[in-house]
């Protein structure tokens, strides 16, 4: 990372709050110590402070993506978790630095980051979002991240082992239990649980229900009692209907929902995180990056419905966060869910979904996705209005010249002058 002055203030700029539905034009913002200091419609009082002239760039909140994989460097995620750590290792680097250049300075990992990818990144030895994990994600024998197949009789504790498994295998009461625990011991800052079938796993059709309620009960009660909650996949009405029920916050994917069951989850505070763009490009690209056959054939059953799904959520007040959920070299296409969402959601809502939205689930509003004095200087700087055209949060970060993580420039196109 580059050395950054102490103090940074923003003159001319046009703010996307992360909060309100319109701009906020020729603003002021002040970054201090790493934190927004000040936010104004009229000049601030800052001689000690490096002056950057925005010109009626838009100054935004960094992005946030509250589902990825960055241990996910092949669509054969069977194949992906017999590599070697050090090569697992290197490869999510390489993906996590080009999270960071999109403009994603924080991501959420729902199966497979371990705490020392985070730690890494902290450290400033790997260049990335900041990453909020779970450690491996849980899978009932046969079910999502169970990648055995058949004809594999290899012990379930295998997965648990690799850095390249999205998850690990346990099965009743007594044994969920113990792996919330190992995993919240290992570092995990929440939960996932595989509660439905899967497209990139062999043995589990879409509409599988994964884990008895019991389990789910008391993989819930397990990160109650350790702070924290569960987030769980799915698609089926039934399944998502039985996880909110069971008490499960943080509800991805979705994309057969019913309008009674968003009713449902929203009365009960659950948000969603719906993961359009990862079935476009599965069924676009799958095959190429080594999804196997049976996996390519269950796509449609879920990319079908997506649009829909977001009506229907958007219609019950379901909050929805921001979510990718792609795997190997179609981690690429990341930004290209905004794009996709802007079909049936207002531009602001998309943008909220990427910013407080995404802090509201990850429980750090007021620290990040809003340009709030106090939070953390986890901000980008656009050439051109989002609202207007979201393609500018496309593009590979083409359109984002300047990118501060908690005050230090992590990206610099010759917007800020660094001695």
């Amino acid at each position: 990372m580059n050395n950054c002055p102490a103090s940074i203030l923003f003159i001319n700029a046009t703010l996307i709050d992360g909060i309100s539905d319109s701009a906020l034009p020729h603003h002021q913002l002040l970054v201090e110590d790493g934190k927004i200091s000040r936010i104004s419609a009229t000049a601030i009082d800052a001689p000690a402070a490096t002056v950057v002239d925005l010109k009626g760039k838009t100054l935004m909140p960094g992005l946030i993506d509250c589902h990825v994989h960055v241990v996910a460097s092949s669509a054969n995620l069977g194949h992906n978790a017999m590599l070697p750590d050090s090569l697992i290792t290197a490869r999510a680097g390489k993906i996590m630095r080009e999270m960071l250049d999109r403009g994603f300075t924080t991501v959420r990992d729902v199966g497979g980051a371990d705490v020392g990818l985070k730690q890494a990144q902290e450290e400033g030895l790997l260049s990335g979002p900041h990453l909020i994990i779970c450690g491996k994600a849980l899978s009932q024998t046969g079910g999502h991240t169970d990648y055995r197949g058949r004809y594999d009789s290899r012990d379930g504790e295998f997965y648990a082992k690799k850095l390249g498994s999205l998850g690990r295998i346990c099965n009743g009461v007594d044994d969920v239990r113990r792996a919330v625990r190992e995993e919240i011991k290992a570092g995990a800052e929440f939960i996932k649980v595989m509660a439905n079938g899967g497209v990139s796993s062999p043995s589990d059709p879409i509409d599988f229900l994964s884990f008895s309620v019991s389990e789910l009960e008391a993989i819930v009660e397990e990160a109650s009692n350790a702070q924290t909650y569960v987030s769980a996949h799915l698609y089926t009405d039934d399944a998502i209907r039985r996880a909110v029920n069971a008490g499960v916050r943080s509800l991805e994917h979705c994309n057969l929902i019913s309008p009674e069951t968003a009713a449902l989850a929203a009365s009960k505070g659950a948000l969603a995180c719906p993961t359009l763009v990862t079935y476009e490009m599965l069924k676009a690209e799958g095959a190429r990056y080594g999804l196997q056959p049976d996996s390519i054939a269950k796509i449609d059953d879920v990319r079908l419905s997506g649009l829909d799904s977001l009506k229907i959520m958007h219609d019950a007040g379901l909050p929805m966060a921001y979510g990718s959920d792609l795997l190997g070299d179609m981690h690429a296409h990341q930004s290209e869910e905004f794009t996709i969402r802007a079909r049936v959601l207002p531009a602001a809502e998309v943008i909220r979904s990427a910013t407080s939205t995404a802090a509201r689930l990850l429980r750090k509003e007021g620290e990040i996705g809003s340009l709030t004095p106090g939070a953390w200087a986890d901000l980008i700087v656009v050439d051109g209005n989002p609202l207007d055209d979201l393609r500018l949060l496309t593009g590979q970060g083409k359109h984002i010249p300047l990118i501060l993580q908690r005050g230090r420039a992590v990206k610099n196109r010759n917007m800020l002058s660094i001695d």
